[in-house]
């Protein structure tokens, strides 16, 4: 059982999406402080049904959100890539990892990759070993992270900083 967070701390649940490995991490977020609480991935096995393996990938991020009860999500923007098949089935994965923490009533942002690099690494064509290695040095309690989650982490941690710049501009 988890115990309850402060008032003035945000759990945060950040999505990097995937049709085989989406990777999904949640930090607590108060101020410039960051503690992390989870992550993990889900990953889905090469069925032959498209719809059978977005129904597993919905379910197992369900899970999470039921587990970790984040009160904001973020997900990752994904980009275009020369196989337009490879493309789709992005995209149809991305849909499944967008509606999930929607239909349980959270907000969700989205972030370019390049906004998330840049705000975990200071590169915005940072690599993903580069992108891991830093979400270690911010969250050490997280340990060794697989790198889709640590990228999932990472879209946390940006989140955790974006949301935080437009909260003291509305202030």
């Amino acid at each position: 059982m988890l115990k309850s967070i402060p008032e003035s701390m945000t759990r945060i649940l950040g999505l990097d999406p995937g049709l085989r490995h989406t990777g999904w991490g949640v930090i607590e977020s108060q101020g410039n402080r960051l503690i992390h609480v989870a992550h993990g991935v889900v990953d889905v096995p090469q069925l032959d049904a498209t719809a059978d393996r977005l129904v597993i990938l919905f379910r197992g991020l369900e899970n999470v959100v039921k587990t970790y009860t984040p009160q904001e999500a973020a997900v990752e923007e994904t980009f275009v890539n020369k196989n337009p098949s490879s493309t789709l089935k992005l995209g149809l994965a991305r849909g499944v990892v967008l509606m999930a923490p929607a239909l349980w009533g959270l907000s969700v942002a989205e972030y370019a990759a390049n906004r998330v690099k840049k705000s975990v690494v200071g590169v915005g064509h940072a690599d993903k070993n580069q992108v891991a290695h830093m979400v270690q040095i911010l969250l050490p309690a997280a340990g060794l992270v697989k790198l889709d989650a640590a990228d999932a982490l990472a879209v946390a941690i940006c989140h955790a900083h974006y949301r935080g710049v437009e909260d003291r501009m509305k202030g």
